[in-house]
């Protein structure tokens, strides 16, 4: 029987899964969060079968690149990486002589499936345009599972993603991260024990969206008022709910507050931040904010002027996440160099190289690739090893999955990437793609070219099938 490839036939897989306990985040301090996380994961890998892939160039993302050595996958995680791995009987090996192997590659700004293909009007759900704070609502609510860019970007290795909210409002709302998964459900793809993000924007765009309405902000200095306005009221909150926790405020419970909830979230380190910002002066001015009220950046994305600070951003420990020469589209956005990204890691930083565009998260190995040949024309010497943090290990760390993937490393999850050459090669492309060991692209096998159920119809039957 022809199996069908599409995200829904996949995804009725999920439930034949052995189920795995999602991982614990560090306990935080008391929130006014009410019961058990609403809109829980449920996500459980897809079945998937021991995998040794033997003879690759093996690039880990924590150590030198390995070459004529082999990865072992069993029971969804990485088992053992190097030369001298067997296969035990009931393996499937793959012979990846000319090959490289990488982990799979992440992107921490997405809006995949909240401006979901084809476009138009009726699939734009990224922006609640309506106040500047809007903290309140998520990006997985928004979330199409059936958007067929999803596996576009599966075929450029992606494995897993950030999708955020757009960056119309000074707080835009949560993220969330997804593995890049069939599943009828949003919920089927938000990676087990993933912290929310929350997207903030500086400078041009919320000033001019409320700007031209008459409204507050329409200057920077009207950003920054509103931002330390909205974590003042955040604060009081939190004080409130601790109150009422101790018995201190007559045991009355505060009314609950969803936009604030969020904001708390963030101060109890819950909830990371991920905020749009391109100067570097608004830059040092939003870590200023974040001292003042006690929160950490996690990463500045887009930082078309990172490199104005890149000490200031690696003595923070704030990540950058940006394009490789994308610049010069709006006023704040003209003062871009091509080697931004590698004087961000060279200072330091934790640099990554992000897409926030449905073609470009089918291509970031490319990406990344600019960025380390216009560092490398000035002498800076940036290896293939120092590039492929840029899409893996480090876009984990910013979003804060870095104990459970982007590295090559054992006990880690089998998110893994097969390359036809170096991944840094345009002539190169993602040949398999494992996410927790299941093979779910295969570009030899139009089985495992997984089509979104919306394409169905769309596509010639041989494509489809």
């Amino acid at each position: 029987m022809q199996l069908r490839a599409s995200w829904g036939a996949l995804a009725a897989l999920v439930l034949a899964g052995c189920a795995r306990a999602a991982p614990q985040p560090p306990a935080p301090r008391p929130e006014p969060a009410a019961a058990a996380e609403p809109f829980a994961s449920t996500y459980r890998p897809l079945p998937s079968q021991p995998t040794l892939i033997h003879n690759a160039t093996i690039l880990t993302a924590v150590g030198p690149r390995l070459e004529n050595a082999s990865i072992l996958l069993r029971d969804g995680k990485i088992v053992a990486v190097g030369q001298d791995v067997t296969a035990p009987a009931d393996a499937v090996v793959i012979d990846a002589a000319g090959k490289w192997v990488t982990p799979g590659v992440i992107d921490t700004h997405s809006h995949l499936g909240v401006y979901a293909a084809p476009g138009g009007a009726a699939l734009s759900d990224g922006n609640e345009a309506t106040e500047p704070n809007t903290a309140e609502v998520w990006a997985e609510h928004s979330v199409w599972p059936q958007d067929p860019q999803f596996g576009l970007a599966l075929a450029g290795g992606v494995t897993s993603m950030q999708i955020l909210p757009g960056s119309a409002n000074l707080f835009g709302g949560r993220a969330v991260t997804v593995k890049n998964v069939p599943s009828r459900t949003v919920q089927g793809m938000k990676f087990p024990g993933a912290p929310h993000g929350l997207k903030m924007a500086c400078g041009e765009n919320p000033k001019r969206v409320y700007g031209n309405r008459g409204k507050t902000p329409s200057t920077r200095m009207g950003n920054v008022a509103g931002y330390r306005a909205a974590w003042a009221r955040a604060q009081e909150y939190e004080q409130e709910w601790q109150r009422s926790s101790t018995g201190r405020n007559g045991d009355e419970r505060p009314h609950r507050d969803l936009e604030l909830e969020t904001l708390v979230g963030v101060l109890n380190g819950k909830i990371l931040v991920q905020n749009h910002c391109y100067r570097a002066d608004e830059m040092a001015i939003m870590i200023d904010i974040a001292r003042e009220f006690g929160y950490r950046i996690s990463s500045f994305h887009h930082a078309v002027e990172a490199y104005k600070i890149a000490d200031l951003l690696a003595d923070n420990g704030i990540c950058a996440s940006m394009w490789a020469d994308w610049w010069g589209f709006k006023i704040e956005a003209y003062d871009g160099v091509k080697q931004n990204i590698a004087l961000v890691h060279a200072a330091g930083g934790c640099a990554i190289v992000h897409s926030d565009s449905p073609e470009g998260i089918q291509r970031l190995n490319q990406e990344a690739a600019k960025a380390m040949a216009a560092a490398n024309q000035e002498g800076m010497n940036i290896t293939r090893e120092d590039a492929i943090r840029w899409i893996t290990l480090n876009p984990a760390k910013a979003i804060g999955i870095d104990q459970w993937t982007g590295s090559l490393e054992p006990g880690k999850m089998a998110d893994v990437v097969i390359w036809s050459g170096d991944p840094f090669s345009v002539y190169s492309k993602a040949e398999k793609v494992f996410v927790d060991g299941a093979l779910l692209y295969d570009r030899h096998d139009p089985r495992r070219q997984p089509k979104s159920d919306f394409e169905l119809g769309l596509l010639p039957k041989e494509v489809a099938s």
